[in-house]
């Protein structure tokens, strides 16, 4: 059996017990909290099956070596003294990017450079040439973390952050990162078993990764290629077998429903789940928040409204006031979480939340807090049997001020632009147009994979899929009953 190695799986912060349990799930082994990461250990197919499958990890990382350094020639030191040969070809590109937390070290540009340095002098006095630097394209990238005077160095297995999967077409003003979004939904403990709801749906994010999640179905499926793929040592059939195995996925035979004002964000939001071969469990319709319905189906709701910071809008505490009107009145018998950042907004909603949990959108400090929606008194609602908050949620709660010691965190997120943690801030959407008119199910996702990706062989500059098309098989049928139900929850 292939010797197991140490990895590391980077999230933003508030996400680590959730992406710690998913990695559990997939057969992980010592895993371990950090901050804003989760460390572990796998083989190979550990590390493709960490990228293609976790919902909530931004990257991979490849420990290559830990060391200390109390100076920048100490780091190149070190760096020098690795056997390069083993990870890049003289012919190949690549890049460093660089996560300092440290007084010494204070610029991590700087510590790239000092990186690129020590690389390409190795080179150059073992052959006289050296290979390139590629800021956009390399064939190879590499992590390096220094915390203090502690310093890792990694080859990075993802290339692209994981929370650009690919099915975004369209986006919206501050669009919701993905990755957050389905930690948001993982977080309340939804497999899909009710309807799920979000009345302000924006570009749809909530809505595609709250169908992933039901279906069990690998965030990485939209993706056309990873940076581990361009590693000497690719197992080009390995990961062919996780891309095609679909055994874990599962019928959903509820619904899922989205709403938004604003009928550009509904295009937007359809255009991007029909991109996502989900539109036969997701709708998408035009309706105001303060319109919307009792259910009839049991559901649960969770949405993520402006909070006055990048999207304003005329009236921001009247805006969360009407949320608590219409939850209180319109949602009873079900379970409603709120994604937000100012306290007075909160304040207007009105409710008594069950748990709060901090979490940040950006370098916002926000909260993600559950409201349990019931008729009548809580001393009523108690006395037949109900729980409010659970075990589970009582320690979480506990916890809710550990963020407070990690304020430089904010700081320093507004500082570092190539922070893994800004993609939710810095990253544009860029709008592609289609081909052709895409299928529902997994038939016609594959279909477009294989257009994205590319056919030839895996030696083209693409390396897209396989010529044989063995990676974009199947012709699983999404449309058995009670997948195509429609439905509106609001007044026409």
């Amino acid at each position: 059996m292939e010797q197991e190695f140490e990895l590391i799986a980077k999230t933003f912060m508030g996400l680590e017990p959730v992406l710690a349990q998913e990695l559990t799930q997939i057969g992980a082994n010592n895993i371990q909290i950090g901050r804003r990461m989760v460390s572990f250990t796998g083989n190979k197919e550990m590390m493709y099956k960490a990228n293609f499958q976790l919902h909530t990890a931004i990257r991979i990382l490849k420990p290559i070596k830990h060391f200390k350094a109390n100076s920048a020639d100490e780091v190149y030191d070190e760096v020098k003294s690795i056997d390069w040969s083993k990870y890049i070809d003289i012919k190949e590109s690549f890049a460093v990017d660089s996560v300092v937390f440290s007084d010494e070290f204070r610029h991590s540009k700087f510590v790239s450079y000092k990186v690129k340095d020590a690389i390409v002098d190795q080179f150059r006095e073992k052959t006289g040439q050296r290979p390139n630097i590629s800021v956009t394209n390399p064939d190879i990238r590499l992590n390096m973390h220094i915390a203090d005077y502690q310093c890792t160095l990694s080859l990075d297995s993802s290339g692209e952050s994981l929370h650009r999967r690919g099915y975004r077409q369209e986006s919206v003003e501050a669009p919701l990162n993905e990755v957050l979004a389905a930690g948001m939904i993982l977080m309340t403990g939804w497999k899909g078993d009710t309807d799920f709801i979000d009345p302000m749906c924006g570009s749809g994010t909530l809505l595609i990764e709250a169908a992933l999640i039901a279906r069990n179905i690998a965030p990485g499926v939209f993706r056309k290629k990873y940076a581990f793929e361009k590693w000497h040592d690719f197992d080009e059939e390995l990961f062919d077998r996780i891309y095609n195995d679909d055994s874990q996925e599962k019928e959903f035979t509820h619904h899922i429903y989205g709403y938004d004002i604003d009928y550009s964000c509904v295009s937007k939001a359809n255009l991007n789940v029909k991109a996502a071969g989900m539109t036969k469990d997701i709708t998408v319709a035009q309706g105001d928040f303060k319109d919307f319905k009792q259910p009839k189906e049991k559901s649960i709701l969770i949405t993520n409204p402006p909070y006055g910071e990048r999207i304003s809008t005329p009236d921001l505490l009247g805006t969360y006031k009407m949320i608590g009107e219409t939850l209180k009145h319109q949602f009873k018998d079900n379970e409603a979480w709120v994604l937000s950042y100012r306290q007075e907004c909160f304040d207007q909603i009105g409710l008594k939340p069950s748990i709060k949990i901090p979490l940040y959108n950006g370098s916002l400090e926000c909260e993600l807090r559950k409201y349990q929606i019931f008729e009548g008194r809580l001393k009523d609602f108690r006395g037949e049997g109900n729980i409010l908050k659970t075990d589970e949620e009582k320690r979480a709660m506990a916890e809710k001020h550990r963020f407070k010691k990690n304020r430089e965190f904010k700081k320093r997120m507004d500082e570092e632009e190539e922070n893994e943690a800004g993609d939710i801030r810095t990253f544009k959407f860029h709008s592609i147009s289609f081909k052709q008119d895409r299928d529902d199910g997994r038939e016609g996702r594959r279909r477009d994979r294989d257009d994205r990706r590319g056919s030839g062989n895996r030696n083209d500059d693409r390396r897209g899929g396989r010529g044989d098309g063995k990676r974009y098989g199947g012709n699983k049928d999404y449309s058995k009953k009670g997948y195509g139900k429609k439905g509106r929850r609001f007044d026409d």
